[in-house]
């Protein structure tokens, strides 16, 4: 059915006057002009705010619970030797990386350093691997173990020289005491030590420093990482540390220097919705904790709180890092009260050393850079500025004129 002409243009909303009876002012001109400026200014900031990169954080949960975490970690010791120090890391699923694992499988590498912080070599980090097994011209050399295992059928008639139990060098002699739960201090007056001269190397690179760093990857769950001195062993009773040789050292200590210490992959600020936005992946580069007061007895321990998080570029690079807050606590091994409060009182336990304890959030925070409105928000913002302005002008355009009629109307009378 067809409308009929009449019907159809008492709809029409943009209903005209006759040019001949529109009535035009000066100070309809000046609005219409400050429309149309306003309305220009509002239109280039929404051009300037759809190329604007932000970055927008989701938070979801994390679904990647086996996928390893990197840990990149360098820190120096300006009081204690790299033959000395020693690095571990637990997890509480029992996983266990000892100090030589690490550096066998990561990496990792521990650098000798002078009394002022100079570098003065990458070591090895087991003296073991420069020693000799056994005295070269006695092919039937059985090391004695000094009673920390039992060899009393050595001499048996008929066994064989591999299934004797010997001690053919200085660290199987370390071992055999920390399995026995002895200590052998620097190795002095152990026969095998001092062919090998352990006790001269031990005591030659005492006063020295050491810096470790490396990367390696953790699982994501609950652990630590721990520097402590003397080499680990395990028993049923669990994980210990043969501290002896430390203990009688008193100068030295763990004063440490965190250079660097994060969790995944560097992030790369590359728009500047990224430098704005505070990142939390490496919030102790730098910190120093280099103590006047004496600090040999004491275990300085960092209780760091993970939240894996992802960066998604505007280019399609993805990087899987994460952040993490801390918080320091500095306790006497011997009881007493805390350094920096002392109010606070701590209970007599625990090793001299660097203790970082991981806590991994089960939430992942998803930062997604994107533009800061839409193509089909940047046309709805211009299409209302447009709309707005110009009915705002309509109404202003009515008031005035509204006001000079009465005015000049008013003068007239």
């Amino acid at each position: 059915m067809i409308l009929k002409k009449s019907t159809l243009l008492s709809v029409d909303a943009f209903s005209r006057a006759e040019e001949d009876v529109r009535i035009r002012t000066r100070t309809g001109a000046l609005v219409t002009v400050g429309c149309f400026v306003i309305t220009a200014i509002l239109i280039i900031n929404e051009w300037f705010q759809f190329h604007t990169i932000v970055t927008r954080p989701t938070l979801v949960m994390d679904r990647q619970r086996n996928v390893k975490l990197e840990l990149n970690l360098d820190i120096t010791f300006p009081h204690i030797s790299c033959d000395i120090l020693n690095f571990d890391i637990i997890d509480d699923s029992g996983y266990l990386q000892y100090d030589d694992d690490i550096i066998a499988d990561n990496g990792f590498v521990k650098i000798r350093l002078d009394d002022s912080g100079n570098e003065l070599e990458t070591m090895d980090y087991k003296l073991k691997d420069q020693t000799a097994q056994y005295p070269v011209e006695d092919i039937n050399y059985c090391g004695s173990c000094y009673d920390a295992l039992d060899q009393t059928h050595n001499n048996d008639e008929g066994i064989k020289l591999e299934d004797r139990v010997c001690c053919q060098t200085c660290e199987d002699v370390r071992h055999a005491y920390m399995k026995k739960g002895w200590t052998i201090f620097d190795g002095k007056s152990i026969d095998q030590c001092d062919r090998e001269g352990f006790h001269e190397k031990i005591n030659k690179h005492i006063n020295e420093g050491c810096r470790v760093k490396g990367t390696t990857f953790l699982n994501r769950i609950g652990g630590n990482i721990h520097f402590v001195p003397g080499e680990a062993f395990q028993n049923v009773a669990g994980h210990y540390h043969d501290t002896k040789l430390y203990d009688i050292k008193t100068q030295l200590n763990f004063n440490h220097i965190i250079n660097h210490l994060s969790f995944g992959k560097p992030v790369q600020n590359k728009q500047e919705s990224l430098r704005s936005l505070k990142l939390e992946t490496n919030p102790l580069d730098g910190k120093q904790v280099l103590r006047n007061h004496d600090t040999h007895s004491r275990v300085f321990t960092y209780f760091a709180k993970i939240v894996p998080t992802r960066y998604e570029y505007m280019d399609g690079v993805i990087v899987e890092t994460a952040q993490f807050s801390t918080k320091f606590q500095e306790k006497p091994i011997n009881g007493g009260k805390a350094y920096d409060d002392p109010q606070v009182k701590f209970q007599r336990g625990g090793i001299p050393g660097l203790f970082i304890y991981l806590d991994m959030s089960p939430l992942k925070v998803i930062n997604r850079e994107q533009h800061a409105i839409s193509w089909s928000g940047f046309l709805l913002n211009c299409v209302t500025s447009i709309g707005g302005i110009l009915a705002v002008g309509t109404i202003l355009d009515k008031i005035l004129y509204k006001t000079q009629r009465t005015f000049f109307n008013g003068k007239k009378e």
